[in-house]
């Protein structure tokens, strides 16, 4: 789905990457968040990227009826409120995660919140992750909103989340869809001995990298920090957040330890130019996809 087209002529903008940790108390994140974003948007930046689910810490570890209540609906959402006054008072971009409720449904969402504080929309995460350490598919129905690309303030901003940012299909439909920057809020960190305790950290980065080549957007992915325990269960999340450009160079990289804010200068107009000569868009041949809609690769719809 294309929303707006609005920031279709923005030449470049200032993108900030927030890494950080969280603790139980949902005021305690939402206050550090904050304070974030107020010093990236003093330094520069007009569209800035918080982690995924940074309201509190990341309950997916464990399978528990009680987190169900952390859930909210958009409508008298606790802190999307706030974060609308925010952005306006300081003229950001902001795509904010959340936990949503929505009639008898649950989702991991992103509200896309444009500068003069209005809600672009809501895009609810596709790809549901179901693993020890990640047990998302006991809380989250898969998202039903679609790929969405937003028309900013500040530019054409595709958002996926976590999971997302593993599969070239969610990069390509944003960019088909006009997206130019491409953004992943995301918790992501050590796996447990059984699921063979391999560090992703590589892997993940070099996934995004390849869709920023593939689509020649800009690319941010907003990791937490730090090590959180539930109930007796430990997961270190490895931080290492990252910008880079369309042709797939990082601009900014974090550690995996530290909290931190990334910064670069995103050139829109040379993007739109050198993605225009270079011929991925026009040498397509979606005729020829067929098995990319299928699960076995054989089998079509109709």
């Amino acid at each position: 789905m294309y929303l707006a087209r609005q920031g279709e002529g923005v030449m470049k903008v200032k993108l900030a990457v927030i890494q950080m940790s969280m603790s139980s108390k949902r005021d305690e994140n939402v206050e550090k968040a904050t304070s974030r974003v107020r010093e990236a948007a003093h330094n520069g930046a007009r569209l800035i990227l918080l982690p995924e689910l940074f309201e509190n810490l990341y309950w997916c570890q464990l399978e528990r009826e009680e987190y169900f209540s952390w859930a909210n609906p958009v409508e008298h959402h606790p802190f999307i409120p706030h974060f609308q006054k925010l952005a306006q008072e300081l003229g950001v971009v902001l795509p904010l995660s959340f936990f949503e409720k929505a009639g008898q449904a649950h989702y991991n969402s992103l509200a896309m919140i444009d500068a003069s504080g209005e809600t672009l929309g809501v895009y609810r995460k596709s790809h549901i992750p179901d693993g020890p350490g990640y047990e998302e598919k006991y809380y989250f129905n898969p998202g039903d909103t679609g790929f969405k690309t937003f028309g900013t303030g500040v530019g054409l901003v595709g958002a996926g989340i976590c999971w997302d940012q593993w599969y070239p299909e969610s990069a390509r439909s944003m960019a088909l869809l006009g997206a130019e920057i491409l953004l992943y809020p995301t918790a992501i960190g050590s796996e447990p001995p059984e699921a063979g305790g391999v560090d992703t950290k590589d892997m993940w980065q070099r996934v995004m990298v390849g869709h920023a080549v593939a689509n020649l957007c800009y690319l941010g992915a907003a990791n937490r920090v730090g090590s959180e325990t539930l109930e007796g269960h430990t997961q270190t999340y490895y931080g290492s957040s990252f910008i880079c450009d369309y042709m797939g160079d990082k601009l900014a990289q974090a550690g995996r330890t530290e909290e931190t804010i990334l910064y670069a200068d995103l050139e829109l107009a040379e993007a739109r130019s050198f993605r225009a000569g270079f011929g991925f868009f026009r040498d397509r041949r979606p005729e020829l996809y067929g098995p990319i809609m299928t699960l076995d690769g054989k089998t079509r719809r109709g």
